[in-house]
């Protein structure tokens, strides 16, 4: 297997490395980045101000069975049934995107953190990995497929898949 990590707008090169570096320690398969959509404006909704997941999620570049393809983006998503969402996944494509812009501690008035911005994308990025490999949200707490209801439910999970979530995944 083989993750791509592509990036949807403008994404520092430092910070699409680090994730590179850490979703390929998480899954210890290749992870490899590259450019995509360069303006997500078509994605862009006026009355609410955010961008739809789904159309982003369908602008991304085929996986093929062996791949995974996952979209970083820096703008505030929603679906249709949602206020906002971190992050959503495509089973069938093996697709998925996640969004920086709520895990950033400077979108509730905080000062930068980095450090903590690149823990919580990779773990929305393992947990959208994890639907494309079909898994569902799962009760514990700690465990990446548990659903993150706020920032401080994925501050609490862990990076990793709980004993009963990883030997579900056929990587």
């Amino acid at each position: 297997m083989k993750v791509i990590l592509e990036s949807l707008g403008s994404i520092a090169d430092a910070t699409m490395g680090e994730l590179k570096d850490r979703v390929g320690a998480v899954f210890h398969c290749p992870v490899e980045t590259r450019p995509g959509l360069s303006d997500p404006a078509p994605a862009y909704d006026p009355q609410r101000r955010q961008y739809c997941s789904s159309k982003l999620l369908a602008s991304l570049q085929r996986a093929d069975r062996e791949e995974r393809v996952v979209g970083v983006t820096d703008v505030d998503l929603y679906v249709p049934r949602l206020n906002y969402v971190f992050g959503e996944a495509d089973v069938e494509s093996g697709r998925a995107i996640i969004s920086l812009c709520r895990l950033r501690q400077e979108h509730y008035g905080l000062p930068a953190d980095e450090a903590l911005l690149l823990e919580r994308a990779t773990k929305e990025i393992v947990h959208e990995l994890g639907h494309t490999f079909g898994l569902g949200h799962c009760a514990n707490s700690k465990c990446i497929m548990h659903f993150s209801n706020s920032l401080a439910d994925t501050d609490l999970k862990e990076a990793g898949f709980c004993s009963s979530c990883r030997p579900k995944i056929i990587l």
